[in-house]
Order: structure tokens, then C-alpha cells, then sequence
């Protein structure tokens, strides 16, 4: 004897897509955490638009899963009853968990479009209540699921949600609270985290700025002199150098030296 499944072909469908949209959000949230870490912090456009497809095919089976109950003769729901939270009498919280899950996931999937009107740093923001929206997927799976008690579930759980906790425990608990040492005003000439400060260099315009050089360098053992801008001594920082490196070159150096100062007691 056997059981026909056309009956229940509707409620096997959306069973089906709701454990398939399970694993595919806990694959794209793995994923967007590990994106955010050192582990693949360059990551390249290929990583980018596979994490796309993940979440794009999540939001494709989390509709088969809520539309395909429209069919199922046990049930019998309502549109209302599969969108809107507390609306249905089937094991109400556990199903509003699901919706609230669903309509997060999709709202905050599309919202990528949208970025660029919303802003990035906002955009970031809303992002993260992604994962709090997997979360409430994942309790309404485990509370309402008819395959929630099997063991074949529970490993597939483990699998795809075990490593997405433990991300999301790494990224919120950890030291994500780092600061990066504050970088030096422009002009400040503070020293670089590669080099040394070794002087100053004229720059258009009569603008001085810091210059530094790799530690260990032929420059790095032999300091640039200082050099100073128009309007300490009467003449130009490039005069200035010029006449410190080689002033039997110029022989109008003498010329524009500073006129030494009359001793005490005595006139010209």
C-alpha cells in the first residue's frame, strides 16, 4: 500500500524551500561576516557577487516556502495569514518569528539597490540587522519546523548554523571595539609609520612640507638639511639649499646674504 504525496504536495514544496532558504541564508550571513575580517578582507568582486547570489536565492525560497502554503488543503491560509505577523492561529509565534525573518531578509536584500540613495555609512547600519533577522528565521525553524526533531536536520543545522553563530559572536563580542591610531594633521610633518622624519623640502608655490624616507636608506644615514621658506632670511628656500650645498657654485651667494649687524659701539 502506498500514500499518495499529491495531497501534500504543497505542504512538501514549502517545506522544501523553507529548509533550502535556511541553508542559503546561513551560507550568505557566513559569508558577509567573513567578508568583514581579515580572512578575506581583499575581497574581490567574484566574492562580492557570489555573496549576492546567496542572498538573492534566499529571498527566492523564502517566497516558494510562504506562497506554495497557499495550496495546502490542511491549512487552508489566508494571504494574510502568510504575510502578516500574529495574524495566523497556526502556532502563532513561531510562524510571526518566520514572517518578521522573511520580510527583514527581503527588505534589508534589496535595500543593497538602494545604497546609494540611502547613503553607505546608513546603508552599513541597516546591514546589520541582517543577521538578527537570520536569527529570527532560524528560532522559527527550530520551534515550528516539522523536521526540527530528525537527526539529519540537526547535523544539517549544525553545519550550515553553527559556524554563522560563531561568526556573529566573533564580530559582535570580540575585539571589534579596536580604534586605529589617529593619523597626523596635513603639515603637521609627523613621522611616517615606514620612515624617518629627515627635514623639509620646498614644495610650489613656497609651501614646506615634512619628507620622509624608508628607515636603513642612503638618505635615512645622511640627513637633508632644513631649509626655510621666503621671508625668514630675504631669499627663497631654494636659494637657501642651494647655497649649503655647494656655495662656491653661486657666485652671487655672497651677494644675497643676509648684511652683518654693526658691533656694539661702533658705526658704519
Amino acid at each position: 500500500m502506498t500514500t499518495s504525496a499529491t495531497p501534500h504536495l504543497f505542504w512538501i514544496t514549502s517545506r522544501a524551500a523553507g529548509i533550502v532558504a535556511l541553508v542559503l541564508a546561513s551560507l550568505a550571513v557566513s559569508l558577509g561576516l567573513l567578508m568583514s575580517t581579515k580572512l578575506l578582507r581583499k575581497r574581490g568582486p567574484d566574492l562580492i557577487a557570489f555573496h549576492e547570489v546567496l542572498s538573492m536565492s534566499t529571498l527566492v525560497a523564502i517566497a516558494v516556502h510562504g506562497l506554495t502554503l497557499l495550496g495546502d488543503q490542511y491549512m487552508h491560509p489566508s494571504i494574510v495569514d502568510i504575510a502578516v505577523p500574529f495574524a495566523s492561529g497556526y502556532k502563532t509565534f513561531w510562524t510571526s518569528l518566520g514572517i518578521i525573518g522573511g520580510w527583514g531578509l527581503a527588505l534589508l536584500g534589496l535595500s543593497f539597490y538602494l545604497r546609494r540613495h540611502i547613503g553607505a555609512a546608513r546603508w552599513r547600519k541597516l546591514h546589520r540587522l541582517t543577521a538578527v533577522m537570520w536569527l529570527a528565521g532560524l528560532v522559527h525553524a527550530v520551534g515550528e519546523g516539522t523536521d526540527a526533531g530528525q537527526l539529519w536536520f540537526l547535523i544539517m543545522l549544525g553545519l550550515v548554523a553553527l559556524p554563522a553563530l560563531l561568526l556573529l559572536a566573533t564580530r559582535y563580542l570580540g575585539d571589534d571595539g579596536r580604534t586605529s591610531a589617529p593619523r597626523p594633521a596635513n603639515g603637521a610633518g609627523g613621522l611616517d609609520v615606514r620612515g624617518v622624519r629627515v627635514g623639509t623640502v620646498p614644495t610650489a608655490g613656497g609651501a614646506v612640507r615634512a619628507a620622509t624616507t624608508p628607515v636603513g636608506t642612503a638618505s635615512a644615514r645622511r640627513p637633508f638639511p632644513a631649509v626655510h621658506s621666503r621671508g625668514e632670511s630675504g631669499h627663497s628656500a631654494r636659494d637657501s639649499y642651494s647655497s649649503h650645498r655647494s656655495p662656491a657654485r653661486d657666485p652671487g651667494a655672497s651677494r644675497r646674504r643676509a648684511p652683518r649687524l654693526a658691533e656694539p659701539g661702533t658705526s658704519d
